[in-house]
């Protein structure tokens, strides 16, 4: 079959061009190292590769590479492609003068791939392993046909330090001003820099995407909340016009996509101005897209405090989308900290409009209204400041326990802090397992103990989404069996401070004998009783 190679083409490994089976949690299994989990069931479960169109093009893709797409074209730019990594040996050739690699998790330095590598022995996990894999293939791909390669996205920082060879151009920032103006220069031959920074549009010079992007709609770019450890700056903070948010999920639509995924780092600041909740333009955000005939399958963040601000606005927003018991949705929430000190000198304006000395008020709060409205949080926190000391991180198990103790339904993932590289912390060492606060295991240990309890009431909330019904049951059926053994392996870290995690180093399930077992514990563990 004959695919036409392209000018410009946009592209990405696969532990980003994926659509998960329908389940973005089934792509945090791509933060495990990759010595754990058979490349079987990465292919066929929880990353499996996406279709193309007979010319090579994605049917759909990332959201990130949509919007260099649709920048492209309204720049006037028309060779241009979006091309899933198993097409890209077809869709170039000595016509290709750029590929574009979008990156998220390129060497799995991401808070959550660092601790699940760390807690589980180390080594590469699947989102580094993906990426290596397809830099291997871009590499000589380049050597044949002499493109030129510019990588951007949120992971590009993890590559500043040590640039892969194959790579001729990062890209720094937000690229629908500043990539056309790059792939002009390229194409007329000129020089550019190793190092390429994009300016922030204003939100009306966005260009709306033109095919699909997996469902996903963005409503707010950047957050104005201005925490240390975090990579997204206040200046960055947009609310993106209604029109333009309707024509997105109408080509989602088009594109056989009804279930929207309302892109935000923060849903309840849509429309706002100071931080202030904007009941009428949320209100007005989820009527309008809900009048379209979809499905708000999920809004990926919300925080505490515009919760607890607005919870009027919570029940709002909750009745138009018809969450319910079977249908809820389970947003990333900040905790970070139960440290009054920590909050104070790291994240002062997280809990605006209140003070540090009431975040544990506004977390229970916050937690009880969401879960009223069938919103149950993914809470993070972020543990390891090099002035936390034990005391910090037991006012962090106090406030984990009290959400316990409530009963509510709620994860809580305890995150290493890493220095991302535009946060105002990149200059701090990366966490090491020996340095970090003693009692962090504890935290661990009743944080996971309780996120496994939830995991096993909530099954059907966090699978719904899976299109496959079969790999869904299977799935639903697994947990309950496979977390009853994850437990111990937590009692244990917690109880030799983190020094079990040495004992999985020599584990490799992607070895013939441990596909073989894999696959038979995978049918062990999820036949009926």
């Amino acid at each position: 079959m004959y695919i036409m190679p392209w000018e410009i083409v946009l592209t990405a490994d696969r532990g980003e061009f994926s659509d998960f089976g329908g389940s973005s949690v089934m792509g945090y299994v791509a933060c495990m190292p990759y010595r754990l989990i058979p490349r079987i069931f990465m292919d066929k479960l929880f990353a499996p590769p996406v279709s193309a169109y007979k010319d090579g093009r994605a049917v759909f893709a990332p959201y990130p590479l949509r919007k260099l797409e649709a920048s492209l074209v309204a720049s006037g730019f028309s060779d241009v492609a979006v091309v899933p990594p198993e097409k890209i040996r077809k869709a170039v050739n000595e016509k290709t003068k750029i590929v574009g690699l979008s990156v998220h998790d390129p060497l799995g330095l991401e808070p959550v791939s660092f601790k699940l590598s760390m807690i589980f022995g180390g080594g590469k996990t699947w989102t580094a392993k993906f990426f290596e894999e397809f830099g291997e293939e871009i590499k000589k791909l380049k050597e044949k046909y002499h493109f030129k390669v510019v990588v951007g996205g949120p992971g590009t920082w993890q590559l500043e330090k040590e640039r892969p060879d194959w790579v001729d151009v990062l890209f720094v920032g937000e690229g629908e001003v500043d990539f056309p103006i790059l792939a002009k220069k390229i194409l007329d031959g000129q020089d550019v820099p190793p190092v390429y920074y994009g300016r922030n549009p204003k939100a009306d010079r966005i260009p709306p995407i033109i095919a699909p992007s997996r469902g996903e709609v963005q409503v707010t770019r950047g957050c104005p909340r201005g925490c240390r450890f975090c990579p997204v700056t206040p200046e960055t903070f947009r609310s993106i016009p209604l029109e333009i948010i309707k024509k997105e999920v109408e080509v989602n639509v088009k594109g056989g996509w009804k279930n929207i995924n309302l892109i935000t780092d923060d849903i309840m600041l849509y429309g706002s101005q100071k931080l202030r909740v904007n009941h009428d333009a949320l209100v007005k955000l989820f009527t309008e897209v809900m009048s379209m005939d979809v499905t708000i399958a999920t809004f990926p963040h919300i925080s505490a405090a515009p919760v607890r601000e607005s919870p009027r606005t919570v029940k709002a927003i909750a009745e138009i989308a018809r969450y319910d018991k079977d249908r809820a949705v389970a947003p990333v929430v900040g905790l970070e900290t139960g440290s009054e000190k920590i909050l104070y000198k790291y994240m002062r304006a997280k809990m605006f409009p209140y003070s540090p000395s009431e975040w544990k008020d506004v977390i229970l709060d916050a937690t009880a209204i969401m879960n009223d409205n069938y919103i149950y949080p993914c809470y993070t926190m972020t543990i390891g400041y090099p002035e936390e000391t034990d005391e910090d991180v037991q006012q962090s198990i106090d406030l984990v326990q009290a959400i316990i103790d409530h009963q509510f339904k709620a994860w809580i993932f305890p995150l290493p802090v890493i220095p991302m590289g535009v946060s105002r912390l990149r200059d701090y060492p990366f966490p090491v397992m020996e340095k970090l606060p003693s009692k962090y295991w504890d935290l661990l240990y009743i944080s996971w103990r309780y996120d496994l309890k939830i995991t096993r009431d909530l099954a059907v909330v966090i699978t719904w989404r899976i299109k496959n019904k079969i790999v869904r049951n299977i799935i639903q059926n697994m947990i309950d069996k496979i977390f009853n053994n994850i437990e111990n392996i937590f009692w244990e870290l917690k109880e030799t401070k983190g020094k079990k995690s040495l004992e999985f180093r020599n584990i490799n399930l992607n070895t013939v004998s441990g596909v073989i077992w894999s696959i038979y514990q995978l049918f062990r563990l999820s036949a009926k009783p």
